[in-house]
């Protein structure tokens, strides 16, 4: 079952599909294109993709598939990182609708959840209970549990808990017969499950002299099946008592056994408290060698991090505060040990004892500790973040997945890291390590150029590093599974005997050969060129890019990296058709971060929809299969790629949360450039581009322009005629704004500006941009007193018949040509202000920002270059001046409580931290930051009647029932938008905290 599937065979499954269950049926090729990869290197189309609502369509898709001799591929995250979730099978997505906890009892301390459910959101719903499930793999925010089952996922603290194999107490799943069995306690089994394990009971004595010769006895195996549960050759038994669970057979099986409809789980006490120690090394052997004497203090981890991961994470913003604070000096690398208790007092001399004994190793004074939660979280964030921080490395080298989970016994792990590194060396490349010191499973990803001759060392490399782990007793297959880049190393872990023996558990259990073939039974080579993503020249179908003419600069990613150095060439140098667009595209690896759903702001349209289309992963991988031609030759310019595209808000979530530096936002306007450039701009399109243009006119004839929300059935008719929701209010026309009504006492002359920067700096100058100059320009006002209060030279551009405009409007319509003109005539006004280091300070965040960003890959050079070193939102200038001791106004109190809602582009700016020190200038003041994603509005988007459904359901997510439960709160938001999506969804009125502050002012 595992060959090519006819086009007639997957024609009439999509039909059956439709007809028989009521799940999502997607057989289109963007849709198929969008599963056909996961986190490794490899990329295999699926026939079709269903995504179910029910038992019962599962049920159905099984016995469809079974009777028309089609594969099934059970998906969760799609996370996995050697290709087990990659097959040309019907690809059956759980992660929607299969994702509730059915049950919890928290006395027996126990879970039963469907396959869909993602670990994070398990454990937030489980911290009621003072419970949680301790297998807490770095992707825990996004994984799922019928994955995690699948891959034997094992996680940081593994030396405290174990694997997943450890943790589960039973499993409901459907065999391919469509029988549907449960696994359990062997004693108690009965029926199908009984005969199961009768089977493999037989197999486990038959093949006794085996098993104990060749098994590996680390407690991070993961390979094959799990024949040792009723042998057990684990260091860490599989039960507590010495009995057999048959559900233990399925754990790390990757699917190919059995479908798991539901399973339970053995919880762990939350633990009250706990303190990390991070240990300092100047050389990566020193670090290797003390983690087993570090584990005899009974910690609950030890993680490493080598210096390529701390470079990685000072160089990215988001992260670079963070390491810091785990630094001393520039180490090699660093341990992070943990020690978890009922009481944080009690563990304080476990991060002594930490010290004294790296005195003893001879490395006193190398401990940085830490016993407050708030510094251990953000830097377990970071570590967690491991994989995607190593994957940010720019050019075609990548650190490449197919030993990095080999696990060796805890007193070779030195000997063995430099036998690697030197094997490494040996193939022109090195390796980028990182996590479970405390379990002997370090992992290390050399570098490899996987379109050219990646493949080749590759081949090379596992031979060697397979030595090595026979050599120190070790095993091949240590945390991540087998899946495409290790099944063929099954036979030689176990021995031909015993891979008969897995050969004979799968036809048990699967005789037909339905579930996921090709995994861990009759698995391909690991070097198949042809299920590379990536496939090299001499491949049957080599990867190859497009030619097209970007019309932004992406040289920053067209460029070759040395796999050793880490030197990159010139940018531009890298030989992509496409400008660099495609590389910077091909950053995505697949790992799923933007699955998430915790407090960042990526991916606000995914949280809605839950779809993988509407996912910044989705988007970037429909975006490469375009530009490489495998979706046709017009793709990239295609409506299948513009509804791909469509729901994408822009709001660059994913340029500061994506570790890999995917800016989905940029490439949006990209793609815009060019698919608007083949199909046209509509009037809606102009008509947004062009309102700073005709803004000066519409405010002599406001009243006109306003009978829209007036006239009843007007807005009907806009919705009807532009596409403009009747159910959104249109931002209301004003005579009065900023530049018809200048408040001249509160502006300097250019010189008198620059002469006051001279004398002792306390001079800027206010970016007034369309939305607050034509439509709430008392906002422009009130900073302007609040900076001349406190003592500062202000100066505004002046224009004549008009104003001076950022481009950002023209940007979101994909009209670079005329965002670049605007936003050139805006840099060559401010320039003069910032080579004298005059701030160039801003209110409306998208608009400021586009001086920091976009601005900057147009093709303006240095002038744009020394504009952006100056530009700074308001709240940005204030605490930057507060810090200097520069800024000093006397505020009353605000007598309420004060919400803030981050606009999406001052979270990816980092500028939420500075507003709230600028609210903290407020006596007695305690703002609250609403932990919410994008509000929905993103520009003209929440105006359009085909996303008002999405932009209401994102606000809704958090933002206004967090407005609703403050009745009595000062609202504070800095964007346009926010505060209009604030009025039209709570029916409040949010402030822009320079409002907030002139209404404070004293005196």
């Amino acid at each position: 079952m595992s060959g090519t599937v006819h086009n007639d065979v997957s024609l009439l499954l999509a039909k059956r599909l439709a007809e028989e269950t009521q799940g999502q049926v997607l057989f289109d090729l963007p849709s198929r294109g969008r599963y056909a990869t996961d986190a490794s290197i490899y990329q295999i189309m699926p026939v079709g993709v269903l995504v179910p609502h029910s038992e019962s369509d599962i049920a159905t898709a099984i016995a469809i598939a079974r009777d028309l001799k089609v594969p099934v591929l059970a998906r969760g995250g799609g996370t996995s990182q050697c290709g087990q979730t990659t097959g040309a099978a019907l690809v059956i997505d759980n992660s929607k609708h299969f994702r509730r906890i059915l049950h919890v009892n928290a006395e027996e301390g126990t879970a039963v959840v469907e396959p869909g459910l993602v670990l994070d959101h398990l454990n937030a719903r489980l911290k009621t209970h003072g419970l949680w499930f301790p297998v807490d793999v770095s992707t825990s925010a996004q994984a799922t549990l019928g994955g995690m089952a699948g891959n034997n996922s094992c996680g940081s603290r593994s030396i405290a808990y174990g694997n997943m194999v450890h943790n589960v107490l039973g499993a409901s799943a459907w065999l391919s017969d469509g029988t549907l069995a449960e696994f359990g306690p062997v004693s108690g089994l009965s029926g199908r499950a009984a005969k199961v394990a009768a089977f493999v009971q037989g197999l486990a004595r038959q093949h006794g002299a085996e098993i104990a010769a060749q098994w590996p006895k680390v407690m991070r195996r993961v390979g094959g099946y799990n024949l040792d549960i009723f042998d057990n050759q684990s260091e860490r038994p599989y039960t507590a008592d010495g009995s057999v669970n048959l559900a233990h057979l399925l754990v790390g099986a990757e699917g190919t056994l059995a479908y798991t409809r539901s399973l339970t789980l053995k919880l762990a006490e939350l633990p009250r408290a706990k303190v990390l120690g991070v240990v300092n090394f100047e050389s990566f052997h020193a670090a290797m060698d003390a983690a087993q004497h570090i584990v005899k203090l009974g910690p609950t981890a030890v993680e490493l991090v080598d210096r390529t991961m701390i470079e990685l994470s000072l160089a990215n913003p988001a992260f670079r505060p963070t390491i810091e604070t785990a630094l001393i000096g520039r180490p090699a690398a660093i341990l992070l040990v943990e020690f978890a208790g009922a009481h944080k007092a009690e563990l304080l001399p476990r991060l002594k004892d930490l010290a004294d004994l790296m005195g003893e190793l001879g490395l006193p004074g190398s401990v940085v500790q830490m016993a407050e939660d708030a510094p251990q979280k953000n830097l377990w964030e970071v570590r967690k973040a491991g994989l995607n921080i190593m994957m940010s490395l720019k050019g075609d080298g990548k650190p490449v997945s197919f030993i990095e989970d080999c696990a060796v016994p805890l007193q070779h792990l030195a000997e063995y890291t430099d036998a690697l590194t030197e094997v490494f060396a040996r193939h022109g490349s090195r390796g980028t390590w990182y996590a479970h010191a405390s379990v002997g499973t370090l992992h290390v990803r050399p570098i490899l150029d996987m379109r050219r001759d990646g493949a080749q060392k590759m081949r090379a490399i596992a031979e060697e590093a397979a030595a090595l782990v026979r050599k120190y007793k070790g095993a091949y297959s240590g945390e991540h599974g087998d899946g495409l880049c290790r099944g063929e190393w099954i036979e030689w872990q176990f021995g031909p005997a015993i891979n008969d023996a897995f050969r004979a558990i799968k036809h048990e259990l699967d005789a037909i050969n339905l579930f996921n073939p090709g995994k861990i039974i009759d698995p391909p080579k690991m070097d198949d060129a042809s299920l590379f993503r990536f496939p090299p020249p001499g491949a049957p179908t080599p990867y190859k890019r497009i030619d097209i003419k970007p019309v932004l600069d992406w040289s920053a990613w067209d460029v070759q990296a040395d796999p050793v150095t880490e030197a990159t060439t010139a940018p531009g140098t890298g030989g992509d058709s496409t400008g660099g667009l495609a590389k910077a595209v091909e950053m995505c690896n697949n790992n799923g971060h933007c699955r998430k759903f915790d407090a960042g702001t990526m991916c606000p349209s995914y949280r809605v929809t839950r779809d993988e289309q509407h996912l910044t992963r989705g988007r970037a991988n429909t975006l490469r299969l375009a530009l490489s031609g495998q979706l046709g030759p017009d793709a990239f310019t295609s409506e299948a790629m513009f509804e791909t595209m469509d729901l994408c808000v822009g709001c660059k979530g994913c340029k500061r949360d994506c570790p890999t530096g995917v800016d989905m936002a940029k490439m949006k306007v990209e793609f815009l450039a060019h698919y608007k450039g083949h199909h046209g701009h509509t009037l809606k399109d102009r008509l947004v581009a062009h309102l700073p243009a005709y803004s000066r006119l519409a405010s002599r004839l406001p009243w006109l322009l306003n009978l829209r929300d007036r006239l009843p059935g007007a807005a009907l008719l806009t919705e009807q005629w532009l596409g403009l929701s009747a159910k959104r209010s249109l931002p209301r026309w004003r005579s009065d704004t900023f530049w018809r009504r200048p408040d001249a006492a509160l502006f300097s002359s250019l010189g008198a500006t620059l002469a006051a920067a001279k004398a002792d700096g306390r001079a800027a100058v206010l970016f007034v941009d369309t939305f607050n100059g034509s439509f709430e320009s008392e906002n422009a006002i009130a900073a302007a007193r609040v900076l001349k209060a406190a003592g500062y030279t202000v100066h505004t551009l002046q224009k004549s018949g008009g104003h001076y405009c950022c481009g950002r409007t023209y940007l979101a319509q994909g009209m670079v040509d005329q965002a670049k003109a605007r936003v050139s005539e805006l840099i060559e006004a401010l320039l003069p202000l910032a080579r004298a280091g005059v701030a160039v300070v801003g209110l409306e965040p998208s608009c400021l920002l586009t001086l920091r960003d976009e601005a900057l890959v147009m093709g303006l050079g240095e002038p744009a270059e020394a504009v952006a070193a100056q530009a700074l939102l308001f709240e940005e200038f204030i605490a930057r001046e507060a810090r200097a001791g520069r800024f000093a106004v006397k505020l009353k109190p605000a007598g309420r409580a004060i919400l803030l809602h981050g606009h999406c582009h001052q979270k990816a700016f980092g500028a939420v931290s500075p507003i709230l020190d600028v609210l903290k200038l407020i006596p007695e003041a305690k703002p609250e930051l609403i932990e919410s994603s994008c509000c929905g509005m993103a520009g003209s988007f929440g105006y359009e009647a085909s996303h008002y459904e999405v932009s209401m359901q994102m606000a809704e997510a958090s933002l206004l029932p967090a407005v609703r439960k403050a009745p009595d709160a000062i609202i504070v938001a800095d964007g346009t938008s926010c505060r209009h999506q604030i009025a039209d969804g709570a029916q409040r009125e949010a402030l822009h905290v320079a409002r907030l502050l002139e209404s404070l002012l004293t005196g």
